[in-house]
């Protein structure tokens, strides 16, 4: 049997990071499985063709939820990255850390060392901004961050509206004033893409101690006298069975890895039974605990000058495509976001509850041409992001098949505090949309028009619209209660040689997106693993 000192399974926004960190040491063997295949594809590397990406069956589990009770027993569509880099390669590459005061919130709960002020080393350790090292960020890490060159023209008139209707902008949504209407950061260089494959993994393939194989998909855990020793998978057809002489590591993210726990044994002892899996530790929260960031969007009519719509005329996009191969450069190397805000819909609060994303394009919007097909229209969108939902929902197994996939309730909506969120969301995007200077460029509300005010009538919008933004987390909760399922160094209860390195270890989904979340979690326990002192706190 081959053996290895560490094995991870995902290589993920996550896996890849460790692969990295822990292969630095010589006497290091490390192997990396991965489900999907290698991230060759060219539109992988292209930003405005993430969009295409999100649902492509080559790179994508393609998860639907069950029926959601609350939003009109809609199944909502899971997108989960099946390729080298995870999620991180098909997402939309915002780069978003959440608010301080999510992670001191981790503090509150008894998780010391996962404070603000001890995470944000590793947030910087792991990133290179384009402007340069800071108090907030990083200058030599190996994810390309850069912040996107708005149309400054619809940016000012968002600002300014914004102040004008009482809240303030932002020079640095990471910075000293981590609130209000900026301009946002991606997880791009050069042009391209910055997922953890192309910055973490790719650069270290040649090292001898690091062996990655793809298309293969682990079957469970594997355990001698109630320890993992090793992983069972099945490769291209053939069944395989590797050893892992320090630890097994899971990094397959919010689904997936909580379905392998499962699947081996570890996790709600009576629901295993009923799939006739014999439980090895009976973890209750194994599965449960998700959470996700409902979202809904509204849609403006917006002036033609400020409209990213023209720039998808087929022409056009041919040149900005050739821009982009000649020089890293062009429309093609981001995507047509206006603006980014994180604001307080009411007074009290200790931090912002709701994202918005603006785009001055509509979300189904083409590529067109006169003659083959009509544009749908100048428009601006406002997506509208439930940063800190209360609502709760699980990840099930559907059988004791690694191959079914697993059952996925999100239960959204079911705390009506969310709703009222979302509600405010809406109400408090309109009143921006509404003032001046903004009112030069953005017209009436098409969807769900002006005519939809009662709350009632907003309720019955949202509960028919809105869909996730791609955030789960929570699954595999860290904590130091019993009741959680791994601890603060992320070691699974009850089992020696198990640990899980993903986004599911978080106990609650931070304000904003996820992908740098998880990857500075995988850059702290890259530290843990090797028996190295934490970054010092950083002095904010």
């Amino acid at each position: 049997m081959r053996s290895y000192d560490y094995i991870i399974v995902g290589a993920g926004s996550a896996g890849c990071v460790l692969a990295n960190r822990l292969t630095a040491d010589k006497d290091v063997s490390v192997l990396v499985l991965e489900a999907g295949d290698w991230d060759r594809s060219f539109f992988l590397k292209l930003p405005l063709a993430s969009k295409r990406m999100w649902f492509e069956p080559r790179f994508n589990w393609n998860y639907m939820s069950e029926p959601e009770p609350h939003l009109d027993n809609r199944p909502i569509a899971v997108p989960r990255g099946k390729v080298v880099g995870g999620s991180s390669s098909i997402n939309g590459m915002v780069y978003s850390r959440g608010h301080p005061a999510d992670y001191d919130q981790w503090r509150q709960m008894g998780l010391q060392g996962w404070g603000y002020a001890d995470v944000l080393p590793y947030f910087k350790r792991a990133e290179t901004d384009s402007r340069g090292e800071t108090t907030y960020h990083g200058g030599s890490g190996p994810l390309q961050v850069t912040p996107y060159k708005v149309n400054r023209k619809i940016y000012n008139a968002v600002t300014k509206a914004a102040e004008n209707a009482g809240f303030n902008g932002t020079d640095d949504v990471h910075g000293a004033t981590p609130e209000g209407f900026g301009i946002p950061d991606y997880s791009i260089g050069d042009g391209k893409r910055s997922s953890t494959a192309r910055a973490f993994l790719r650069p270290v393939l040649s090292r001898p101690n690091l062996t990655v194989e793809t298309e293969a998909l682990a079957s469970n855990i594997v355990f001698e006298n109630g320890r993992a020793v090793g992983l069972a998978y099945r490769r291209r057809g053939q069944m395989q069975e590797v050893r892992a002489e320090r630890e097994v590591i899971l990094s397959g993210g919010a689904i997936n890895s909580p379905q392998l726990l499962m699947l081996s044994g570890i996790g709600p002892a009576d629901e295993l039974r009923e799939h006739g899996i014999e439980a090895r530790a009976d973890l209750p929260a194994v599965g449960k605990n998700l959470q996700d960031h409902l979202a809904v969007g509204i849609f403006f009519a917006c002036s033609p000058e400020i409209s990213f719509e023209r720039e998808l005329r087929l022409d056009r996009l041919a040149l900005s495509m050739i821009q982009w191969g000649l020089t890293g450069k062009g429309i093609a190397a981001g995507l047509p976001l206006a603006s980014m805000g994180f604001l307080r819909t009411r007074p009290g609060l200790e931090r912002p509850d709701i994202q918005y994303l603006l785009a001055p394009v509509a979300p189904d919007a083409e590529v067109w041409f006169p003659g083959l097909r009509k544009p749908k229209g100048p428009h601006m969108t406002c997506r509208i992001i439930d940063l800190h939902p209360e609502s709760r929902g699980k990840v099930t197994l559907r059988s004791a098949n690694p191959d079914d996939p697993p059952v996925i309730f999100n239960n959204f909506l079911s705390s009506a505090a969310d709703l009222i969120t979302l509600r405010s969301g809406i109400k408090t995007a309109r009143k921006i949309m509404a003032t001046e200077p903004l009112t030069n460029y953005v017209g009436n509300e098409v969807d769900p028009s002006a005519a939809c005010q009662t709350d009632d009538e907003l309720d019955k919008f949202i509960r028919a619209q809105s869909s996730t933004i791609f955030h789960p987390i929570g699954t595999c909760r860290m904590g130091v209660d019993e009741g959680s399922v791994v601890d603060p160094e992320l070691k699974v209860r009850g089992v020696d040689g198990l640990r899980v390195i993903d986004a599911s270890v978080m106990p609650t989904v931070p304000g904003g997106n996820t992908n740098a979340p998880t990857i500075m979690i995988a850059e702290k326990a890259s530290d843990i693993l090797r028996g190295r002192s934490p970054l010092p706190a950083a002095d904010i």
